[in-house]
């Protein structure tokens, strides 16, 4: 009989243990080569482990437990192809309920005598006395009190380091943020026009990202410091422009980036985008698929939010708040005119970025997506 052990994959040079998120398919089943047998989560990502081949699986771990990386997570029995799982058999040894045979003579109900040998009782009194409760009531046990009705989960490793991440960047930088507001009657022009055309060639859906990616780029270019962070006593510029995209996920939010984004085309953008936000979503993303961001987009919006301080990706210097888009009244050349309307926040290392070049680096996104032809033309 030929067995192949299942270990712990090595999923980031930084990462040396994870734990055992779930297990996506049955102890004792029968599995094919490739097919996801397990979730793992790091402090960083969840990732699945595929069957190296394929036999029936005899999982040695249980959901929960934290595991150092190579450790054996299950044993496949490849000589068990093609077998079944399926529940064994009654026992052929089981008692049997017999059957009465159907010309079988029925038996009469022999009379009911109370109160002394040979008294009858009739058959509405004998109904009656089936009516009667033979057992007295049970009560209803009463609610437990509010504050005891809870529920005690460990946190995830991702839910803790992104809670460790959060306090460090409070305690460790001076973080401030910064507003506008983008009237988006142009961008939303643009889309409109070309959405279904873009679709059908490209085969990809236009959103507003990608205009606020490019305008970020150009931003970025114009302002270095907001793409540069503090290592020690050293600020470090990035020569290229990686921007992460924060993506709300069931186990937490993830930043997945898109490297050199400043040397892809539109086109480009839009289908990095997609991709990385399917993988996201299917908790497929590889820990070079988040590393080395140097600028952060987070989309509130996308759930409402009309305004908000995002928090700063450490090591990065500034994050973008990107929120819903409402229809509001604005003046325009001396009259009231109701436009779609976002905004924007810059959140900042004060450290690095002054006050005039975080307000500038807004001022200078909005004009691009104002007039979103720049974005084409400085392309």
């Amino acid at each position: 009989m030929s067995h192949v052990n299942v270990q712990v994959p090595a999923v980031g040079e930084s990462i040396t243990e994870v734990s055992v998120a779930s297990l996506l398919v049955k102890e004792g089943a029968i599995v094919k080569e490739g097919d996801p047998l397990i979730e793992l989560e790091s402090d960083k990502a969840t990732v699945e482990v595929p069957a190296p081949v394929s036999g029936k699986i005899s999982f040695s771990v249980k959901v929960g437990q934290t595991l150092p990386i190579g450790a054996t997570i299950g044993v496949i029995d490849t000589a068990a192809k093609g077998e079944t799982t399926t529940a064994p058999p009654p026992s052929q040894n089981a008692p049997k309920m017999e059957t009465p045979p159907q010309n079988a003579p029925k038996m009469e109900t022999p009379p009911v005598a109370t109160n002394g040998p040979g008294l009858r009782v009739s058959m509405d009194e004998f109904l009656a006395t089936l009516e009667k409760p033979t057992t007295p009531p049970t009560s209803t046990p009463s609610p437990k009190p509010a504050e005891e009705q809870t529920e005690r989960k460990p946190m995830s490793k991702l839910r803790k380091t992104i809670a460790k991440r959060l306090v460090q960047v409070k305690n460790e930088t001076a973080m401030l943020t910064t507003f506008n507001e983008v009237d988006m009657s142009e961008v939303m022009k643009i889309r409109n026009r070309e959405k279904e055309v873009f679709q059908k060639e490209h085969g990809a859906k236009l959103t507003f990202l990608p205009f606020f990616i490019k305008a970020a780029i150009s931003a970025l270019k114009a302002f270095p410091d907001v793409n540069a962070f503090i290592d020690g006593d050293d600020i470090v510029y990035n020569a290229h422009q990686h921007i992460g995209i924060a993506v709300s996920t069931p186990t937490g939010l993830v930043v997945p980036v898109i490297r050199n984004a400043d040397q892809l085309s539109f086109l480009e953008m839009t289908r990095q985008i997609s991709l990385l936000a399917d993988k996201a979503r299917d908790r497929k993303l590889t820990m070079a698929d988040m590393s080395g961001g140097t600028f952060t987009i987070t989309n509130g919006g996308v759930f409402g939010s009309m305004l908000s301080t995002p928090i700063l990706n450490p090591p990065q210097s500034a994050i973008l708040g990107m929120h819903n888009i409402v229809d509001r009244p604005v003046a325009i050349e001396g009259k009231v005119e109701i436009r779609p309307i976002m905004y924007l926040a810059l959140s900042y290392d004060h450290r690095i970025i002054d006050g005039k070049e975080s307000v500038s680096f807004l001022v200078h996104m909005k004009k691009m997506l104002e007039e979103p032809t720049r974005i084409m033309v400085y392309e």
